[in-house]
């Protein structure tokens, strides 16, 4: 329920950017409102997790609420080339021997609502079914805010911050002209969950397995569940999968026997509901901050789900965000450069993401290939994938795997598969 006409802090959404944010907000002692348009426990794409937030789940104490939930540990990352060639699992423990050596696939109802809860228990008002009609930026906070609550009835309230965490729905981001989207990234998914799906078996580590087709229009995602489903994505150019005049159940099926490895893993398993769609168009905002606002998650800007590095982004993206929020409402600062203290840091990191993401859709190219040939970058391309990119030297890959690409692009790299 919402009480008050005013907060200190709105954060609309209440994804994983979203609640963190309104974690670090509201642990601080201020008035934190944390809404959601839709109703908790809701579905929701992106199940696999980069390690890297195990240190963000550490800060917020639930590192241990995710075995104890029970989600599926996650221990590697497997390359399937389009001639059905897999690349030695890339298995997390092998390379780092923190606590962060792992991950976990998750139910996102489960644990989205895992972190909305800890919103709540750290004092921020929480309320799903709450639907923002209208933002209204004043040229100096706080901002007014036009919403329907649960009951439908139209409502207003003003805060001196408020968090967009709105998702690809980016409210701020599209009312003011601040979204960029990358032509050459406009993806589109079809997913949905298979039950006797195969599994890594033996006491075989499971991983997160990324499946080429054969025409290498597109690939899949291969995520096991510890419920014992697999959830099964196809992902391609938007106009590919949604624009050939067939349902997506029907491409989905094409896809599925134009990918050996995918059929082989689907062989006996039987699907359950219906598939679902989501475009994955990547995007960026030219400014992810401003007087009384800031931007998190998929509202500022989103990659691709290649390798899962989307829900890793938004949490850290909501905390780097929280903190910058709670030490502006401590110096009563609220200005665009203290709420966007730490943008500058975050895009230095996901550019090296955004750059991986455009060797894999280069045809010419796979990283079967590319470790044949250097082998010591084993090391700096498991960092990539554990989501390693704020510190050390991300970049060291791409000194070799840039020149690598463009060769491959002229044929004159032999074996690519």
């Amino acid at each position: 329920m919402i009480a008050n006409r005013s907060y200190d802090c709105l954060v609309i959404g209440a994804g994983p950017a979203g609640s963190t944010a309104a974690c670090i907000v509201a642990e601080q002692g201020f008035s934190t409102l944390l809404i959601e348009r839709d109703q908790f426990p809701r579905e929701h794409v992106g199940e696999s997790l980069m390690p890297e937030a195990y240190w963000i789940f550490e800060r917020l104490g639930l590192a241990h609420e995710m075995d104890r939930v029970g989600f599926q540990q996650k221990h590697g990352v497997q390359f399937v080339s389009a001639s059905d060639k897999e690349t030695k699992p890339f298995i997390f423990s092998e390379h780092d021997d923190r606590p962060s050596n792992m991950s976990w696939h998750v139910k996102r109802a489960d644990f989205d609502k895992l972190l909305y809860d800890a919103a709540f228990q750290r004092g921020a008002t929480c309320a799903d079914q709450t639907r923002v009609l209208d933002i209204e930026l004043k040229p100096k906070s706080p901002h007014k805010v036009t919403f329907l609550d649960e009951k439908g009835k139209e409502r207003e309230l003003s805060a001196k911050v408020i968090v967009d965490a709105s998702g690809q729905s980016a409210m701020i981001a599209n009312r003011n002209g601040l979204r960029e989207v990358y032509d050459d990234l406009k993806k589109a998914a079809i997913w949905g969950y298979f039950e006797n799906a195969e599994r890594a078996g033996g006491g075989n580590p499971e991983v997160t397995c990324i499946l080429h087709t054969e025409s290498k229009d597109a690939w899949f995602w291969y995520i096991p569940l510890s419920d014992g489903t697999v959830s099964v994505g196809l992902v391609a150019d938007n106009d590919f999968l949604l624009k050939r005049g067939n349902s997506p159940q029907e491409t989905f099926e094409q896809e599925r026997k134009n990918c050996p490895g995918i059929g082989r893993r689907l062989r006996d398993a039987t699907q359950t509901g219906r598939l679902q769609v989501a475009k994955e168009f990547s995007y960026t905002t030219t400014k992810q901050a401003g007087n009384g606002w800031v931007l998190v998650g998929d509202a500022g800007g989103f990659i691709d789900p290649i390798y899962s590095s989307g829900v890793y982004l938004g949490l850290k993206s909501g905390l780097l965000a929280g903190e910058a929020v709670a030490e502006g409402l401590h110096k009563n600062d609220l200005s665009e450069k203290q709420l966007g203290k730490w943008t500058g840091d975050f895009e230095e990191g996901v550019k090296w993401i955004r750059k991986l993401v455009r060797a894999f859709y280069t045809k010419e190219f796979s990283f079967g290939g590319f470790m044949k040939a250097y082998p010591q970058h084993a090391g700096n391309l498991t960092d990539l994938l554990i989501g390693r990119v704020f510190d050390g030297d991300p970049g060291a890959i791409f000194k070799d795997l840039d020149p690598f690409i463009e060769k491959a692009k002229s044929g004159e790299t032999a074996d690519m598969s």
